[in-house]
């Protein structure tokens, strides 16, 4: 019975204290006041191009033909007897006309004279673009101020008559994953859609370009919806929505609107994208070059081609340098380097802190503009690992072989041979390939690339090799056996 009146006891204390402190009910949020308010400012864009179809075709095949008497000859008789055998049926004059496509997408306006933010691809090749307001039946003729290709960010104007509601933009580096945030679009041209969800991830790289940091979020964004906001739940546009997994549920991607509000400034102002440009190809920094490099951490990106004449030259960079830091601000990896040049001016100089031969030293840079069509000719170095230098049959450069080598003058090492079933065969080490550096020192002779490979190679179990391939620069880490 004493047992008994003291359960008694403690339970009605649990009430009295559940009764106290009742459970904090979980309330989810209400998105109709952000839907309606933030909703007016979103459009639906519609765009119009001309399909020449099959006369395109033709005149591909005309124009491009080569001289006959050569092995595509059968080739090319086959098209101009297709397209001769087709002439007939096209009689009628509307069957003459070139076919009109339609493609429909998202905007958001920014300010109350016109000014629209959409994605390039929803404009790209477009020969008309057609504004549609939320509640109006009217429809504007929009131009393009400018785009930027690189984002897939594209800013339009429209002249309406009255003044015009809008959206601005938030802080993106603020945004936390988890947090709530609602997509207003024309998915599949059902207009004015609204759909909610949350931050998925942030920072994700889809392979989309070079600039690639997209928020990732769950709410449903379809065909349709590219061009439109992403907003938090003050009706702030967080992002711009830009791209979807096909094959995926609930995986969105939206660019941040941190980089969407200074590349649609740039356009505003004066129609194109001016990026700094300090003239390196980069790679990310791994374990087994900081342990060659004796860097801390693996972070920072790694110089790994400096072009001649470019800032970088211009600045004494050199190809193994690690740039850790841009004017203070910490480098994470080559990508990080890559959007923080690109959001400075060109001809501003920025203050580099740079990891060489074990140490940090300040180099100032002088940017210069970033040319797309430039990069676009230049090749990129070959992304091929290397590892083991055993294995290796080498010998000094001679003058003759310099020049087809794509070297200014004899140096370096070349690789005759690399034994099969080797730690260089596997590292895919190839002959014609010349090591002109080893962790940051010259190598000439095959006396300064032993030195090296087994002093400092051996006591950190990796050395750090500059590669000339075809003319370009690789650089890897390789291992290094104790023995």
């Amino acid at each position: 019975m004493h047992h008994m009146k003291t359960l008694r006891i403690l339970a009605g204390l649990v009430l009295a204290v559940a009764l106290c402190f009742p459970a904090k009910a979980t309330v989810l949020p209400d998105f109709s006041d952000l839907a309606e308010q933030a909703g007016r400012a979103v459009v639906n864009i519609s765009t119009v191009k001309t399909d020449r179809g099959g006369e395109r075709m033709r005149d591909f095949f005309q124009f491009r033909r080569p001289p006959r008497g050569g092995p595509m000859d059968e080739f090319f008789d086959q098209f101009e007897r297709f397209f001769r055998d087709q002439a007939p049926q096209q009689q009628q004059p509307q069957q003459q006309r070139p076919r009109r496509e339609g493609a429909l997408g998202t905007g958001f306006i920014i300010s109350a004279d016109g000014y629209i933010v959409t994605n390039n691809h929803v404009i790209a090749e477009a020969d008309e673009i057609k504004v549609n307001l939320q509640g109006s039946n009217s429809s504007y003729d929009a131009v393009i101020v400018g785009r930027d290709r690189e984002t897939d960010l594209a800013l339009l104007k429209i002249e309406a008559k009255e003044k015009l509601p809008t959206l601005s933009f938030g802080d993106s580096d603020g945004a936390r994953v988890g947090q709530w945030v609602l997509a207003i679009g024309n998915p599949f041209g059902l207009g004015h859609t609204v759909t909610a969800g949350i931050i998925s991830a942030k920072g994700r790289v889809i392979g989309a370009g070079p600039f690639d940091d997209f928020i990732q979020t769950d709410a449903s964004i379809n065909p349709g919806n590219s061009g439109g906001p992403l907003l938090d739940l003050q009706g702030r546009v967080i992002g711009v929505n830009t791209a979807i997994v096909a094959s995926g549920q609930g995986i969105g991607f939206a660019v941040p609107s941190n980089m969407a509000k200074g590349i649609i400034e740039q356009l505003k102002s004066g129609g194109m994208v001016s990026r700094g440009w300090l003239g390196v190809t980069i790679q990310d920094v791994n374990a087994d070059a900081a342990k060659a490099l004796g860097l801390p951490e693996a972070k920072g990106a790694m110089i790994a081609n400096v072009l001649p004449g470019e800032p970088a030259d211009k600045a004494g960079l050199k190809a193994s340098d690690v740039i850790l830091k841009v004017n203070g601000q910490d480098v994470a990896d080559s990508g990080d380097l890559l959007r923080t040049i690109a959001r400075i001016k060109p001809g501003e100089k920025v203050k580099l802190t740079v990891w060489r031969k074990g140490k940090t030293m300040e180099v100032t840079a002088e940017l210069g503009q970033r040319d797309t069509e430039k990069l676009t000719q230049s090749p990129a170095p070959q992304d091929r690992p290397l590892g083991d230098i055993a294995g290796l049959s080498l010998r000094p450069v001679n003058e003759q072989e310099a020049r087809a080598l794509g070297l200014d003058k004899p140096q370096g090492l070349l690789v005759l041979d690399v034994q099969p079933d080797s730690d260089a065969e596997i590292a895919q080490i190839a002959p014609g390939d010349v090591i002109i550096e080893v962790n940051q020192q010259t190598v000439s002779t095959l006396a300064d690339f032993e030195r090296i490979y087994r002093t400092e190679g051996r006591e950190k179990g990796v050395v750090l090799v500059l590669i000339k391939r075809q003319g370009r620069n690789v650089i890897r880490t390789m291992n290094v056996p104790a023995q």
